[in-house]
């Protein structure tokens, strides 16, 4: 039984990661640096497509997209009785999203 609820834990943390992206964005500062430290920042391996050559200055974020995050179940802290030690909780092994840069605007 404690196991199903595990894997139903993992489950919304995994399901919960997929809606993310809708705040990503850095409202105080829209630029493509700030947004792409900000995604760092909150643990995502940032994959850049990048259209053009121009500076990152002049780059314009044009999509976030593909929030992969994986997690493993691990054991946690038992219950404190004798034999209840096989606890399951979901972790998080990595966070991986794509971010697309406009950069042939000069």
């Amino acid at each position: 039984m404690r196991t199903n609820w595990a894997l139903a834990a993992a489950g919304a943390a995994i399901c919960g990661a997929l809606a993310a992206p809708a705040g990503f964005a850095a409202a105080d500062d829209p630029s493509a640096a700030a947004q792409i430290k900000a995604l760092q920042a909150k643990g995502y391996t940032v994959n850049i497509d990048r259209i053009g050559a121009g500076p990152m200055d002049k780059c314009v974020v044009t999509n976030i997209r593909n929030p992969q995050t994986i997690t493993q179940l691990l054991p946690g802290p038992g219950l404190g009785g004798r034999g209840h030690n096989n606890n399951l909780v979901p972790v998080t092994i990595s966070q991986s999203i794509s971010v697309t840069l406009d950069c042939s605007r000069t």
